[in-house]
């Protein structure tokens, strides 16, 4: 234990913790199903609410429960991968070449769970497109950070006024 003490506390060891990052990534499966439609919920509603300023839809319509059975009725489980280290921190959804979404719990943001993430779908099923809010700035920028660059090709969010925008590596 105080090796281990030790190693913590000497900053030129800290490359003795990397991993693989297969390690944290697994298959989402449907026992998992309350953790991501809460992850969903909070995501979108603090990256979406100043967006679409529709607060009927944020706090009536977008609940844990009728995400959670949405997700499952819809088979959208079977494309998504989770970023678990004992907690899981985020999702991706992939269709073909296509990131579907991509969500970070808030409290986990900047810490490499979405970077991970979208580097798994790069590498291991060949994302090579997505959709993104226009307004989402911050997607954009991240997105361009892995490769992804913005089109021309734009399409109204359904039911709204906002644009989502192509963005391909």
């Amino acid at each position: 234990m105080s090796e281990a003490l030790d190693m913590l506390h000497d900053h030129n060891d800290t490359l003795k913790f990397s991993r693989v990052n297969e390690k944290y990534i697994r298959r989402a499966a449907q026992e998992d199903i309350s953790r991501i439609a809460e992850m969903l919920v909070f995501a979108k509603r603090m990256k979406y609410r100043s967006i679409f300023n529709d607060d009927a839809y944020s706090f009536g319509e977008l609940q844990v429960l009728t995400v959670a059975k949405n997700y499952i009725k819809n088979g959208f489980l079977n494309n998504m991968f989770l970023y678990d280290d004992g907690i899981i921190k985020g999702l991706i959804r992939i269709e073909n070449e296509e990131v579907i979404e991509l969500y970070v719990d808030h409290f986990f943001q900047g810490q490499g769970v979405g970077s991970e993430l979208i580097e798994y779908a790069k590498e291991n099923y060949s994302a090579s497109f997505l959709w993104t809010i226009e307004k989402n700035i911050d997607a954009v920028r991240f997105y361009e950070a892995h490769g992804f660059h913005l089109t021309d090709t734009k399409k109204f969010e359904d039911g709204t006024t906002e644009y989502l925008v192509m963005m391909r590596r």
